[in-house]
């Protein structure tokens, strides 16, 4: 839990770097510009065809018919779920963003200042970045779409994603924030060992996304927090395992061993 919270620190004191900041705001700004935009133009079909396909289960229809205040609440709350699952999605979609191509290049910034003294082993790609990206967010979506017809149960909804956005950013920048530094068996064995504690990090980065103003950089702030955790356990291990650490004023351009 401590390193949980070094990391999350970490994270916040990137914040106020100039060539951070920018990198943490478009992808959040970004997305909730393309789901707001959505949202206003399918909003009454897809609540309208959500509550049309409730009505049409056996054990339901006649339950709905029988009572017009019981429909009028099933309305209601087919309405807070769709905008419940709004967060999720801008959320996913600013991850994606993040994953492809913020995190990448914030990962060489913080890497070049905070861990310069890590031989970058290069054992990820930008092409694993994306395959995994792609995977995470199609296996997502899939997940959130199965589990709608929960959330009309109050609470249902919130706790289904944060546990969903939580997988997917363990999931989505585990990988991203190792594969400059790991080489390919310590980006396995890390992601692996690391499970739990990048599920707790990935739930707080989920919790964030309900923060008002504080949503918009949530996605970027959760990948900037995975690069310190997992970098400063690429560190632990590596001193665990007797091998030696770079010097940081000649570790500028660290070798390539691939």
């Amino acid at each position: 839990m401590k390193e949980i919270i070094v990391a999350l620190g970490r994270a916040g004191r990137s914040l106020v770097r100039r060539d951070i900041f920018w990198h943490l705001l478009w992808p959040g700004l970004l997305s909730m510009l393309l789901w707001t935009v959505l949202a206003v133009l399918a909003w009454t079909p897809v609540t309208d065809g959500l509550y049309a396909w409730i009505s049409g289960w056996s054990w339901v229809g006649g339950w709905l018919s029988a009572s017009e205040a019981t429909a009028a609440v099933t309305l209601v709350l087919v309405k807070i779920a769709v905008a419940l699952a709004l967060v999720p999605l801008v959320y996913v979609t600013a991850a994606l963003l993040v994953a492809a191509i913020a995190l990448p290049l914030m990962l060489e910034r913080v890497g070049r200042r905070d861990y310069a003294d890590l031989e970058q082993r290069r054992g990820g790609s930008n092409l694993g970045s994306a395959w995994n990206s792609v995977v995470a967010g199609v296996l997502f979506v899939v997940a959130l779409l199965l589990s709608l017809p929960f959330w009309l149960i109050p609470g249902v909804g919130l706790v289904a994603s944060i546990l969903l956005t939580g997988w997917l950013n363990q999931r989505a920048f585990g990988y991203d924030a190792l594969m400059l530094h790991a080489d390919r068996d310590e980006l396995e064995r890390l992601r692996s060992a690391q499970r739990a504690p990048m599920l707790l990090l990935g739930g707080a980065g989920a919790m964030l996304a309900y923060v008002p103003v504080i949503n918009v950089i949530a996605p970027a702030f959760s990948g900037l927090s995975f690069v310190h955790y997992l970098l400063e356990a690429l560190r632990r291990e590596r001193l665990n395992h007797g091998v030696a650490l770079l010097d940081p004023a000649s570790a500028h351009l660290p070798r390539n061993p691939q």
